[in-house]
């Protein structure tokens, strides 16, 4: 292969790759703004300008194709003293409003001008002034005077997004970003923007000054919006989830999640939860402990045939959840009626990310053992079942049946017992004869396997009452912010919820359910040990990135 000399190392590189393409794929870092691995180049903030021996002036990296023998100083003196004076020509009409600006903590234009600004401006003219918080689109709020003209937001909407909503207006100092005519700034991928700005121009609307990142927990995560499963970051402030970001991993989402999927699939957390188990009591729901609600739950599902019950697993919870729930249906109840519900949207997939199905673990909960045993019913089965009268229990995991159908919704009240594992109030709770409350994704331990057969990971983000000390794989670096005392830290805004799985167990050890697992660990290394398509994995094979899997294969027979 041939070789470039970057900073005195002398690296590999492929033909065509650019100066800074095998700088950063080599860990060299070369200052930017407008260059993105994703998209075009554009070359226009000439921040990356380094020194190429033999060339009689300045390179930008960021277009320079790597060639053999090529030798580059990245930060000689000439290239630091070109930085310099392109920082000072940035800031000559910056409002330099970092105070305000929901971007700092994790600006480009802060960090360079800190690394390479002179410190004082020559610049004595009054600053230009152009348009604040001006809306470019539901989601989208832009600072004109912030904008450094990179052109970033525009390479993504015309060339990923594939809709040509922005692009420059006027000319000179007063060049600005502006939606055509008519149009704005909508596409189903529009906060992206927001995250590939390198300064404050573009903010998110609905994260505008909730809170500065140095405040902020952030926790490696899955998107749950649909069977994509995109990789992000939670971001957490007082136990309470205030934004989900894109994180990349080239296998799935790239840099990128939708709008949709960042803005509604963690605000259920913050609110209206099922704090505690509720059982029925003389036609109403009162709350409850944990004891009692396990207690009436066993009487119940020891009262009836095994053929008069049905458990409904979830394309929403983890594969340990749906493993368990397997495990008490069919191994220790002997119940052959196990399913769960699909959430399909035909047609609504758009070929970038958003895919039909919008449930982030179907193909879990069916390699999980949720599926029907031989002779028994599937989803509609169970659903004419319960019309017919020949099922009288369902234990439902982590799903509101009810809302997905008003035909549903009176099956269900037809039922002599409803179980509902439950985050949320909803409509099928409503129906409910006992409640346990269920631990939100961004609250536990688990996996989830997406569509294409990639296996993730889950890590809470957000502390529950039931989290013991240990914190269950919680990031350590959460207790900076609240210092060594974990009680001090839990008793902010904490839900009393459990992880699916925990409560399952609980029941089950009181039917012959021999299991006493303490951490999701332990049920992973479980199903790793009896369905086919987990064997050989943990949760550190899995890893950051997930793990693609065979689903050729399906899950053994739980037994």
């Amino acid at each position: 292969m041939p070789k470039i000399t970057i900073n005195g190392q002398e690296l590999e590189f492929k033909a065509g790759q650019t100066v800074i393409e095998v700088a950063r794929q080599n860990g060299i870092s070369v200052p930017h703004f407008c260059w993105h691995p994703a998209l075009s180049v554009s070359g226009n903030c000439r921040m990356c300008l380094v020194e190429i021996e033999k060339m009689p002036k300045l390179a930008i990296a960021c277009s320079t194709l790597a060639s053999d023998g090529m030798v580059v100083h990245v930060d000689s003196e000439k290239a630091v003293s070109a930085r310099n004076a392109v920082m000072e020509f940035l800031l000559i009409n910056h409002p330099l409003d970092c105070p305000v600006c929901d971007q700092a903590g994790e600006c480009k234009l802060q960090d360079y001008a800190y690394r390479y600004s002179s410190g004082e401006s020559r610049f004595e003219e009054e600053k230009q002034h152009n348009k604040k918080r001006v809306e470019l689109g539901p989601f989208v709020m832009f600072d004109a005077e912030r904008c450094i003209s990179c052109s970033r937001c525009i390479r993504f909407c015309d060339e990923i997004a594939g809709d040509k909503e922005l692009t420059f207006t006027k000319r000179g100092d007063r060049v600005t970003i502006s939606t055509y005519p008519g149009e704005e700034l909508d596409n189903p991928y529009s906060l992206n923007t927001t995250d590939i700005c390198p300064v404050g121009a573009l903010t998110s609307r609905d994260f505008r000054f909730k809170a500065r990142v140095w405040d902020m927990s952030k926790t490696n995560s899955i998107c749950t919006g649909c069977a994509r499963g995109c990789n992000d970051e939670i971001w957490v402030k007082n136990n309470i989830v205030l934004r989900l970001t894109p994180r990349f991993n080239k296998e799935v989402n790239s840099y990128w999640m939708c709008d949709e999927g960042r803005l509604n699939t963690f605000k259920f957390i913050n609110n209206q939860r099922v704090d505690g188990p509720h059982i029925r009591r003389n036609g109403q729901i009162v709350k409850t402990g944990y004891d009692e609600a396990v207690a009436f739950t066993v009487s119940q599902l020891k009262a009836y045939n095994p053929g008069e019950i049905a458990f409904l697993g979830s394309a929403f919870a983890s594969c340990e959840d749906n493993y368990m729930l397997a495990k008490l249906a069919k191994g220790t109840l002997h119940v052959k009626n196990i399913d769960f519900a699909r959430h399909l949207i035909p047609g609504s997939a758009d070929g970038i990310l958003i895919c039909d199905d919008k449930a982030p673990n179907s193909l879990g909960a069916e390699l999980s053992g949720v599926k029907p045993a031989p002779e028994g019913l599937n989803f509609e089965g169970i659903l004419e079942g319960i019309n017919s009268g020949k099922i009288k229990v369902l234990y439902c995991l982590e799903d509101d049946i009810a809302a997905m159908s008003p035909e549903y919704e009176n099956t269900l009240s037809k039922l002599d017992f409803l179980v509902v594992h439950a985050t949320n109030h909803n409509a099928t709770t409503v129906l409910a004869d006992v409640i346990f409350p269920a631990a939100a994704f961004a609250e536990k331990n688990g996996t989830m396997v997406n569509f294409q057969g990639r296996l993730q990971r889950l890590k809470p983000a957000v502390a529950t009452i039931d989290m013991d000390r240990s914190l269950e794989g919680m990031e350590m670096s959460r207790l900076d912010k609240f210092g060594t005392d974990f009680d001090k830290w839990a008793k902010k805004n904490r839900v009393d919820a459990r992880a699916s799985w925990k409560m399952l167990q609980t029941v089950g050890s009181l039917m012959g359910l021999k299991m006493k697992h303490q951490i999701s660990e332990e049920v992973f290394a479980d199903m790793a040990s009896c369905i086919e398509a987990f064997h050989g994995l943990d949760y550190d094979v899995i890893g950051e990135s997930g793990i693609k899997i065979k689903v050729n294969n399906t899950a053994k027979a739980t037994k």
